[in-house]
């Protein structure tokens, strides 16, 4: 019996330890186990990572997850995608992060074999504190839900429907302590006695007292003192971990800031060397001159000159001030903050500014709005406000507000007369003063022209170029006497600037044997901007011969008659050119024009020559680098497009215009949007019948005369010396009606020099026309027929 229960024994202990073994994982399963979830955290961590950066793009993709031709942006492509997307947006957002490190840690503690202990108390309070984290962060950053993910909006907007966001709040906190407490073990003594310790330690080593030691102790601490420069600060070495602790200085004790004054050098008295310079004999003479006779007046030749007076301008639209509609800015005022408030922009203070075309409103924003914020909601205002043009000022220069320019509902026509009549024009003191329009404020706006030095004018056709064009004119003849500036006037369209026909021998300036003042001709512009070119290097010889700088020096020393007319000096106008359509000029005649007037953008401020440019759209290929950085003032009416808008004031805002004369001006710093003022056609009618009834000049101003380097011959040349090739070339010229001798080249192979004389005698033949520029000779001879009479009647 006692075997058998041995037996029996031996039977039922056998499988038990069998089964044991059975349920534990074995050492090799560990290792694969904790590697895949290191790996796994790894690749969790590069598609959550990309996910903040790519899950727009990939938001479309995630129901095409089957198809393989489809590709998403995140680094590990769909499966990145996908479970970013469900962890991430779905779960926790960046809280998840620590689903990656607990991940983390359970693959090291089976790859490592490592006790399970404490694995799932920190499981426990990972997943908490991930709540925690993911309910926070959407609270606090409620505007961007992918920081907290769907767990945290979600929990936030029912704990908020419920207790509201001050009791979401007091659970935060709640949360946080019950954290601090159960896994860091805080306490209120806790903490009281780590404060108390630490200030205990501080002082005691501040008001610690040194004992007696040795002298050679001490020796060697004099030494120590003696050699360091400036004192430091005592060293406090710790006695069990022997390490130096040096006391940090408190950032937020508050500094005293000596201010040391400027030292003012001692100025030592020296004598003053007594020179007697003796005055020179011109000096003496033009003294004398001035007390017998007065200073020299330029305008005694047209003494009796009357200005044009202010009735011949008519007041336009509304007299008097603008008329302020409260209800409209009431409403605009409600709506811009209604606006801002949908994109949660809180305003602290609106102020509104009525002018004549736009009312601008300056707006305070709250604290930690960002400015780039407002500016993108350009369109959403202009949507709401239903308006047209909406321009944002962000931020204003000179303020710290922002403005927002919204066009009034009944604009307010700004006429010349009211303009010129302003005492801010009346009492300028400038040389070419120019008052363009009002400005926001209703202010008139005057500039000089003599400062700008030349202006740049542009804007889409029939937005108010030529109207500003005549503002300009019309305000230079108000203030100017036609001793005191000419005008050029170029008017490719033949139109726009005839009406100033009328005052050619007052005011205007042309060629010597030009006929008609407004130069119309695209050969005579050539030749008067060579001609200006001439002027200009002319009137810096007169410049330097009487030793000044610029034009006003110059003339004042001139009416002072310190310059003797006998030796070439006179009275020298200003000179304004206007020209109009540049871009048809750059087109019919190219580098022609392009030369000159890069030579007068760059060199003719000083003595007088200002140019005024309109064109449409100032790009490379119509004003080139070197032209356009010599305009820095620029004028801009209304464009098609934002780009059109850089090319001409290197900024935004030009097509934001309404058009109808409203314009933005630069002169190289600040914009500034104006409302052209208004002349219309009867007004410069009648201001150039008055001018031009009045006693005037014999002639207009006569420029220089120009001839042109390759303007032909007019010799008759000897039939004799003709060249042998001379018919043949007659018939190729004939047959293509086109003189150029560059087709004799061609056509008889022909040197450069042959042909050029061929075609000089083609010129005194008959057969072709002079020399034109660019454009190919007009051919007289329309066939062979007349040709062949032409050369037997010779």
């Amino acid at each position: 019996m006692a075997k058998k229960k041995t037996v029996r024994r031996k039977t039922k202990k056998t499988p038990a330890p069998k089964k044991s073994v059975s349920f534990k994982p074995s050492k090799q399963n560990k290792i694969i186990l904790g590697s895949l979830l290191i790996l796994l955290s790894i690749a969790l961590f590069f598609s959550f990572a990309s996910f903040y950066f790519t899950w727009q793009f990939d938001q479309s993709l995630l129901n095409q997850f089957s198809d393989r031709n489809a590709e998403a942006e995140n680094l590990l492509r769909k499966f990145g995608a996908s479970i970013s997307h469900i962890v991430m947006y779905r779960g926790f957002g960046l809280a998840s992060f620590i689903l990656i490190g607990l991940l983390c840690i359970t693959g090291l503690y089976l790859f490592l074999s490592l006790e399970k202990k404490g694995l799932w108390k920190k499981w426990i309070w990972g997943l908490i504190f991930m709540i925690w984290i993911s309910i926070a962060l959407g609270f606090f950053a409620i505007e961007r839900p992918l920081l907290g993910g769907m767990v945290g909006y979600e929990m936030n907007d029912f704990l908020q429907d419920y207790t509201g966001k001050i009791g979401v709040i007091l659970l935060l906190l709640f949360g946080l302590v019950f954290i601090m407490v159960r896994l860091f073990k805080f306490s209120p003594e806790g903490i009281g006695n780590f404060v108390n310790s630490k200030s205990k330690s501080i002082a005691s080593e501040f008001k610690k007292v040194p004992k007696a030691e040795s002298d050679s102790e001490t020796a060697e601490k004099n030494e120590e003192i003696l050699l360091s420069p400036e004192k430091e600060e005592p060293i406090i070495v710790d006695t069990y971990t022997h390490k130096k602790d040096i006391p940090k200085i408190e950032k937020d004790v508050d500094l005293e800031m000596p201010v040391v004054a400027p030292v003012e050098e001692e100025v030592l008295d020296m004598e003053v060397a007594q020179v007697t310079v003796e005055p020179e004999e011109t000096d003496n003479i033009a003294d004398k001159l001035v007390e017998d006779f007065g200073e020299f007046d330029p305008t005694l030749e047209l003494g009796n000159y009357k200005f044009p007076t202010i009735d011949l301008l008519e007041q336009h639209g509304v007299t008097g001030s603008i008329t302020i509609n409260q209800e409209e800015l009431e409403e605009n005022k409600t709506k811009i903050v209604e606006t801002l408030r949908n994109y949660k922009i809180g305003i602290a203070q609106i102020k509104a500014t009525i002018g004549p075309t736009v009312t601008l409103y300056e707006i305070v924003p709250e604290a930690g709005v960002r400015i780039s914020k407002i500016k993108n909601l350009e369109d959403d205002i202009a949507l709401s406000l239903a308006a047209l043009g909406i321009r944002i000022i962000a931020p204003i220069p000179g303020k710290g507000t922002i403005g927002i320019e919204v066009p009034n509902k009944n604009a307010t026509v700004v006429s010349m007369r009211s303009v010129i009549a302003a005492s801010k024009f009346q009492k300028a003191e400038m040389e070419l003063p120019i008052a363009f329009g009002k400005t926001i404020s209703n202010e008139t706006f005057v500039v000089d022209l003599a400062k700008m030095p030349h202006m740049l004018m542009a804007g889409a056709t029939g937005q108010g170029k030529s109207v500003g064009l005549n503002a300009v004119l019309t305000s230079l003849l108000y203030k100017k006497h036609p001793a005191e500036v000419k005008f050029i006037l170029v008017d490719p369209k033949k139109v726009e600037l005839t009406l100033y026909n009328k005052i050619e021998r007052h005011f205007l300036a042309k060629l010597p044997d030009s006929d008609e003042a407004i130069i119309t001709d695209n050969t005579k512009v050539i030749h008067t901007l060579n001609s200006l070119c001439i002027e200009m290097d002319n009137r810096y010889e007169l410049l330097k011969a009487a030793m000044v700088r610029n034009i006003k020096e110059y003339n004042v020393k001139f009416k002072s008659r310190k310059l003797n007319p006998n030796d070439g000096h006179k009275f020298l106008p200003y000179i304004v050119v206007v020209i109009d359509e540049f871009a048809d000029l750059i087109m019919t005649a190219g580098k022609e024009v392009e030369t000159p007037v890069a030579r007068l953008a760059q060199l003719a401020r000083a003595i007088g020559i200002h140019l005024i440019i309109a064109t449409q759209r100032p790009s490379v290929n119509v004003i080139t680098g070197i032209i356009k950085a010599n305009f820095p003032a620029r004028i801009a009416f209304r464009v098609a497009s934002k780009i059109d808008s850089r090319t001409i004031l290197d900024a935004q805002g030009a097509d934001q215009l309404i058009g109808r004369g409203d314009m933005l001006f630069t002169q190289g710093n600040d914009v500034t949007r104006l409302q052209c003022a208004f002349v219309d056609t009867p007004e410069v009618a009648k201001i150039t019948e008055f001018i031009g009834a009045q006693r005037a000049y014999p002639n207009a101003h006569e420029l220089p005369e120009y001839v042109g380097e390759d303007s032909g011959t007019t010799l008759e040349l000897d039939k004799a010396d003709r060249d042998a090739m001379f018919k043949d070339a007659a018939v190729v010229i004939v047959t293509a009606q086109q003189g150029s001798a560059s087709l004799i080249q061609r056509k008889l192979k022909l040197g450069y020099n042959r042909a050029g004389r061929i075609i000089d005698q083609l010129e005194a033949a008959g057969i072709v026309g002079p020399f034109e520029g660019s454009k190919a000779r007009q051919v007289y001879v329309p066939d062979l027929i007349a040709l062949d009479e032409l050369l037997k009647n010779e």
